[in-house]
């Protein structure tokens, strides 16, 4: 006659507990995967690459004001350093890689590159957008840009800086853009070729790009749900 073995109530507890223990690190595993691959970055979204060109265009400005200072150079640099704390902010409120930067060479070359920006399109629209605009104050509007180039010295009504993106700057205040080929009191005028709007700004400081605009000039062309134009016309008019 054979004996069945059976199990105590504390053994079969132990049990349930260690299956659940096993089930629940699974669940885990699983969330964190998912919440990784839920973070985009510059090659697979139009927000993000917009984004990251900001912060690279800004730090590019401060760099180059720490290569050579002058008297202005300390407020500037505090000033963008604002700037780049509230675009970090708007990367993480848009589901992007917080910190990410681009110059806007390399986001060029992204915004052309394949399938991979193509595909990111279809999620830019449902992208969060920040609620509020960087309030940190613009660089001092006498600071003059170098324009030692076709661009820089283009007379008014040609076009300048063929193939650039634009992007924002995250600075708050009347609608103006900053350059690194125009000095301070230029007047750019930017279409935005995939919706056909355009703005007519000032350049009232120093920047990264060709023509960094900021928050209110960009709002006159963006599409809705991105950072960046990437078929944009820049013309001098003034």
């Amino acid at each position: 006659m054979s004996r069945r073995r059976t199990l105590s109530t504390k053994k079969k507890l132990a049990l349930l507990l260690s299956a659940a223990a096993v089930a629940g690190g699974g669940a885990f595993a699983l969330a964190a995967t998912s919440n990784a691959a839920s973070v985009q970055n510059a090659s697979n979204s139009t927000v993000c690459q917009g984004l990251a060109t900001a912060i690279g265009n800004n730090q590019k400005f401060i760099d180059g004001q720490r290569a050579k200072p002058d008297a202005q150079s300390e407020a500037r640099i505090a000033n963008r350093e604002a700037v780049i704390a509230e675009i970090k902010r708007q990367q993480e409120a848009s589901g992007c890689q917080v910190g990410e930067s681009v110059q806007d060479s390399q986001a060029g070359q992204a915004a052309t590159g394949g399938s991979a920006a193509a595909g990111g399109s279809a999620q830019d629209s449902q992208a969060t957008q920040p609620s509020q605009a960087a309030t940190a104050p613009a660089d001092n509007a006498s600071a003059t840009a170098p324009a030692d180039n076709a661009d820089g010295n283009a007379a008014s009504g040609e076009q300048v800086c063929k193939g650039s993106t634009v992007t924002l700057s995250g600075e708050g205040g009347a609608p103006a853009a900053s350059s690194n080929q125009f000095p301070a009191g230029t007047k750019l005028k930017v279409t935005n070729l995939d919706n056909n709007k355009s703005t007519t700004v000032e350049v009232t400081s120093v920047s990264g790009s060709c023509a960094l605009l900021n928050n209110a000039a960009f709002e006159q062309v963006r599409e809705p749900g991105k950072f960046l134009i990437r078929r944009a016309l820049i013309e001098k008019v003034g």
